[in-house]
């Protein structure tokens, strides 16, 4: 059976062990759903490693609206090239990461978990359908 890509699962928010199970429940513009499972669903997996693990995707959360913030003051220069007031780009650049935070708030925790944890491995022998849970 073809292993799930690293690329896919991250992108639609699945378990980094067995990339099958939601790490979410509903949508990420769903609104009071934008929140994390305790366990996958799939495999079990506990999500938050340790108490308090992730205050660290805050850390993710700040480098995604840096990178966000310069996209968009990138584009506006380019659309617009105004080069006369400031706060044009502050509109731009304050409403564009408000209407892109449930995206950083789920995706600084994919990261976290995909990239950033040396514990989290994923095991090819989950990523089946027939999976039975594993706590």
């Amino acid at each position: 059976m073809p292993q799930t890509s690293k690329s896919w699962a991250m992108l639609h928010a699945k378990c980094p062990r067995c990339r099958r199970g939601n790490m979410f429940q509903g949508g990420a513009y769903n609104f009071g759903s934008n929140k994390i499972n305790e366990f996958c669903p799939h495999c079990g997996m506990r999500f938050e490693i340790e108490p308090g693990y992730f205050y660290a995707a805050m850390y993710v959360s700040y480098a995604l609206n840096v990178m966000y913030a310069g996209a968009l003051w990138t584009g506006t220069y380019l659309l617009t090239h105004n080069t006369d007031s400031p706060w044009l780009y502050i509109a731009v650049i304050l409403g564009g990461c408000f209407l892109l935070s449930p995206l950083t708030f789920r995706y600084s925790r994919v990261f976290l978990l995909y990239w950033l944890s040396p514990k989290v491995h994923y095991q090819p022998h989950l990523d089946t359908d027939d999976n039975p849970k594993h706590v």
